[in-house]
């Protein structure tokens, strides 16, 4: 049937068809960096990178881009508490969102613009908003959308245009407007703040035009699907949509997409709140990312998660589960004809595996076929009824899957000298029929994150998912 998805606009599961046949244009929205990102916020974002692979996976040329907001009203008022200029505030928080999308194995996105870097873009935008009537200036120079103008408004919150805007990211509005449901597109210099000389004026961007200004720069007027939280819906979405279709007279995004909260304590992982956890804090507790990834995206991303201790231990857990049979069949050797009914076994899980996928992303059941075949794959093995070639293919299968998922095995799953050193010297061991020796030696491994396994195919190794290794916490960024 191919990729069905839940548009939040139209309020149903529909097919997929890309505007270019075979290429997929995609926008997500990415943080605002006035503090480090919290684990709430990779939920979002690995959400997406599931999506950009299996769209990779199913055949089609994807383009992915995700902002990061680097000026609004937070980050100055940050700036400004801490003495520090915008960049000098947010430049750290940025490397560390590097390291941990790499960690994450998240992305990395064909673009990732930085709105300060954008503005032009934007007063450019708004310059066609003022000259089509949908906005206008006050008498300080901030520039507004005017909501009247729009009569579509509120289509994808199914909200009453007449409704009082709410949730906006300025608590008073300092700036004079036509109508309180009216949303700043530009806001007039202030002392202390940041501001930028263009065609519309001196000032800043509002944080709304922003999105609109880079998703258009880099996907077009018009480009396939647009991710990000459900708190996003409205007003940043609504305000999207209504700016940039009043700017171009042109369909804006075809697909919303929208991911649930992650939950701490029954609440919102917030930092207003106080109840985030970055992911540095979980790697200090000996967590592998994989195991992270795992636990962010193993539930359907409409689906609020409950993120606890016991939930996180379960994906290490399963984790290891994988990257355990793997490595089982790398070590694997067996002299025999080839498993017939394999083929079958695979192709089947390959189905399934698919039909979850595309099934609105349903990851939960992608994961259960996986395990499915994990199960299975270990019973052949025990029963040595695979050759050497069968678990090469098998394993082949397994890790194609998993560019969908990454979460079988780390990337960079490669030893450092000193234990490949350990696990040859320990291999020699053994040869030499010295077990107290070797016991030692796989002590040794084991400190240092390397899980050691005596098979009849030989001594294989894995990595810690719960382990000493990356125990270290990166830097926070203040």
């Amino acid at each position: 049937m191919g990729l069905r998805l839940y548009n939040t606009l139209r309020r149903q599961v529909e097919p997929f068809e890309p505007l270019e046949p075979g290429g997929v244009r995609l926008y997500s929205c990415g943080p605002t960096v006035y503090g480090p990102s919290h684990i709430g916020n990779f939920r979002s974002y690995i959400f997406a990178d599931v999506l950009r692979r299996y769209l990779a996976w199913s055949g089609y040329r994807v383009t992915w881009v995700m902002n990061i907001t680097d000026v609004d009203d937070r980050i100055i008022r940050n700036a400004t508490e801490a003495g520090l200029s915008i960049d000098e505030l947010t430049g750290p928080h940025v490397a560390t969102l590097a390291q941990d999308l790499g960690r994450l194995r998240i992305g990395p996105p064909d673009e990732m613009p930085r709105a300060t870097e954008h503005v032009p873009d934007m007063a450019r935008l708004i310059s066609r908003l003022l000259e089509r009537g949908h906005a206008y200036r006050t008498e300080d120079g901030s520039i507004f959308f005017r909501i009247d103008s729009w009569p579509a408004y509120g289509r994808l919150a199914r909200l009453d245009p007449a409704q009082q805007r709410v949730g906006e990211r300025v608590e008073a509005d300092d700036y004079g407007k036509d109508d309180v449901r009216d949303f700043a597109l530009w806001k007039a210099p202030k002392p202390g703040e940041p501001s930028w000389s263009t065609e519309v004026g001196e000032g800043r961007p509002g944080w709304h035009i922003e999105c609109s200004a880079m998703s258009m720069r880099y996907l077009g007027d018009s480009f396939d699907l647009h991710t990000g939280g459900v708190d996003l819906i409205f007003p940043h979405h609504e305000d999207e949509i209504a700016q940039s279709e009043a700017a171009t007279r042109r369909p804006f995004v075809r697909t919303w997409l929208h991911c649930a909260h992650l939950q701490m304590g029954g609440q919102k992982m917030a930092r207003r709140d106080g109840n985030v956890a970055r992911p540095a804090d979980l790697y200090a507790q000996g967590f592998v990312p994989r195991a992270l990834r795992f636990a962010l995206l193993r539930v359907h991303y409409r689906a609020p998660i409950e993120f606890t201790d016991e939930a996180l231990s379960d994906a290490a857990a399963a984790v290891t589960r994988l990257s355990t049979a793997l490595a089982a069949l790398d070590a694997y050797r067996e002299d025999r004809p080839t498993d017939a009914s394999l083929d079958d076994l695979l192709a089947s899980t390959r189905e399934r595996f698919g039909a979850a996928m595309d099934d609105d992303l349903n990851v939960s059941a992608a994961l259960a076929t996986v395990f499915d075949l994990v199960k299975e794959i270990n019973r052949r093995l025990e029963e040595r009824q695979l050759s050497t070639a069968d678990a090469e293919r098998t394993a082949a299968f397994i890790r194609d899957l998993d560019q969908v998922l990454a979460v079988a095995e780390d990337e960079d799953a490669e030893l450092e000298e000193a234990d490949r050193l350990l696990l040859d010297e320990r291999a020699a061991a053994r040869e030499a029929r010295q077990w107290d020796r070797a016991d030692e030696l796989r002590a040794a491994l084991r400190q240092h994150g390397v899980l050691v396994e005596d098979t009849r195919d030989g001594q294989r190794w894995r990595l810690a998912t719960v382990e000493k290794r990356v125990c270290t916490p990166e830097p926070a960024g203040g």
